[in-house]
């Protein structure tokens, strides 16, 4: 029976993974610690009970603040289960956005992840009403720990019992399930509400593509409070895969070589940073070893869709995959069989290298507001698969690209609508029921969905022409030296380029030619490295139009990251707080002539 409310998916549990030991693990002092399929079932239900002894009733909410660990899915069952609203809240947000969002979510009860979580909410927690109860996940002095919550679950369950059998019997498809707040990049974070039938239609739609079952792996170190890791993992439980939780990602290459897990959810940045490390690995070797590995890199370039490649290239493929390939699956723990990409577009170039050396790649596309999956490569056929675009529509959909070139959406997972916000519902999804998401795309050849660039980011300059500031910058960071771009010039004459610069790489490169620097903050106004990325930019001029070539360049000595506030916590540029942060420098670029 296909589950119709999230928590059916416990019978899973129940019946299918029955003794399964590695429902969940965490890693904790270098010790993984599991969760067994009873341990989820069991503490959900706990859960359950302990939030509805604490007086809540059916559409409460109970707001999470939490890294990856195993309790974020128990709390997030045990709250469906009682009919209860999840609203899973980014850790790396600001301290004035989390208050933000738990008093427009009148949340009730708050789960903290660890002591240093709690210290940066605590000052808020004065400035929110409704709170009944706050715990936390790790034991933290002079706060309520979670277990509190298990416990008194545990001594209220005969009472509670009836209470919770009615709810869950009660508890339709159709019933609101979360609220996620999206990220955002300008103004306050918006509330989608989600349904349980919104996230289950997706996650069964998308449940056939990810070919991983009981009793293999995967490692998940994406946040599980942003929809397309969530999703994700539900399909993960669906299929009975054992759920490793990465919360140091400074860690997690040693984490994926020791547990070897058969699929990962992830980013392009990270798969960016993956491929640098297989660069900087060859650079160190010497002689006919190097030779041979960047020979090895070369063929992997070469790579074309799967299943269009002749034997002459899988003839060097084969080689290549016993003298290097089979060193870079290892490093990523040896049993890749699916890597899943999304949250922004992925470098076409990364896809081919990926593919090539035996770790396949399948990019997909959706939003928070459509639960989340729109589009995705299909791993099922080569013939559902194409390079440098998202895949074909899932089957339940109805997509149609607008006169304006903007992607519109229908079907069972689009959003009830934004929380406590009917006019920017409205102005999100028409009348006809069509979600505009936002994005600009085409069709290619009636089944490939291929994103261009974001509607509200493409701008024009002064001489009217149209400019996708995200096509470039996505090229820009296919050079080694550039870790991240912001490419300006709405109703300027020419386009110009912030860029962080990839300073790992750039030190490295200084150290060698023997350029001599203090810090970041000088080494970026060194002649010899403003030159150096200079011509990484030309590179990228050639590939462009006139009107989208690069005419003037910043580099700035700043790495950009979701802590720091440039980026959101799915790593989208934060064009409003680049824009405040670099204002003096934009005005500089604009006011000194047309020279570059």
């Amino acid at each position: 029976m296909e589950p119709t409310r999230l928590f059916d998916i416990l019978e899973l549990y129940r019946t299918d993974y029955a003794g399964k030991d590695d429902a969940f693990a965490k890693n904790v002092d270098g010790k993984w610690i599991k969760y067994s399929s009873e341990d989820y079932i069991d503490l959900a239900t706990n859960v359950s009970y302990g939030l509805l002894e604490l007086g809540l009733e059916k559409g409460d909410r109970v707001a999470t603040i939490s890294q990856n660990r195993p309790e974020w899915n128990i709390m997030d069952m045990g709250i469906a289960q009682a009919g209860l609203v999840h609203v899973p809240i980014y850790p790396t947000i600001s301290s004035a956005e989390q208050e933000y969002i738990l008093n427009h979510c009148e949340a009730k009860v708050l789960l903290v992840s660890d002591q240093m979580l709690m210290k940066k909410v605590k000052p808020v927690l004065d400035k929110v009403p409704s709170l009944k109860a706050v715990y936390t996940y790790n034991e933290v002095e002079g706060e309520k720990y979670w277990m509190e919550l298990i416990d008194l679950g545990k001594s209220s369950a005969e009472k509670q019992k009836p209470a919770l059998r009615a709810i869950m019997d009660a508890t339709r498809p159709e019933d609101l399930l979360t609220i996620i707040y999206t990220s955002g990049t300008t103004g306050n974070p918006k509330g989608v509400m989600l349904s349980h039938h919104n996230l289950l239609s997706n996650t069964l739609m998308s449940q056939p593509r990810l070919l991983v079952k009981h009793p293999e792996k995967a490692i998940s170190f994406l946040p599980l409070c942003h929809v397309y890791e969530r999703m994700v993992n539900y399909i993960y439980q669906m299929n009975g895969v054992g759920v490793y939780y990465v919360e140091n990602l400074a860690k997690i290459g040693d984490y994926i070589r020791e547990i070897k897990p058969q699929i990962f959810n992830t980013v392009p940045r990270l798969l960016e940073k993956v491929y640098d490390n297989f660069i900087k690995k060859g650079k160190d070797l010497t002689g006919i070893k190097k030779t041979i590995y960047f020979w090895a890199v070369k063929v992997a370039h070469q790579y074309k869709n799967p299943g269009k490649n002749n034997w002459w290239y899988e003839k060097k493929q084969g080689l290549a995959n016993k003298l290097i390939f089979k060193h870079w699956r290892a490093g990523l723990g040896g049993n890749i069989k699916i890597i899943v990409s999304g949250g922004s577009a992925l470098q076409e170039r990364l896809i081919r290298i990926f593919w090539a050396a035996g770790l396949p790649v399948y990019e997909g596309y959706g939003l928070t507001e459509t639960s989340p999956v729109i589009a995705v490569n299909d791993p099922r056929d080569y013939k559902r698969v194409r390079f440098g675009s998202v895949g074909p529509i899932l089957e339940n959909l109805e997509v149609k690209i607008a006169e304006d070139g903007e992607i519109l959406c229908k079907g069972p997972s689009v959003m009830m609508g934004y929380y406590k916000d009917e006019e920017q519902t409205r102005e999100t999804i028409d009348e006809e029921g069509w979600l505009h998401t936002g994005d600009i795309g085409i069709l290619e050849d009636d089944i490939f969905l291929k994103i261009t660039d974001r509607k509200k980011e493409i701008f024009k300059n002064s001489a009217g022409k149209y400019i996708a500031p995200q096509v470039i910058e996505n090229i820009m960071k296919e050079s080694s030296f550039i870790e991240q771009a912001m490419v300006v010039g709405e109703n300027e004459k020419f386009a110009s380029a912030l860029i962080s610069p990839n300073f790992d790489v750039l030190h490295f490169w200084a150290t060698k030619h023997k350029v001599h620097f203090k810090d970041n903050k000088d080494l970026i106004h060194k002649k010899e490295i403003v030159q150096r990325i200079q011509k990484e930019v030309t590179k990228v001029n050639k590939r462009l139009g006139q009107v989208e070539q690069i005419k003037r360049l910043r580099l700035v000595c700043d790495s950009w990251s979701p802590e720091t506030g440039e980026l959101s916590p799915t790593l989208k540029l934060k064009r409003k707080a680049l824009y405040a942060k670099y204002d003096h420098i934009l005005r500089e670029i604009y006011s000194v002539g047309d020279r570059i």
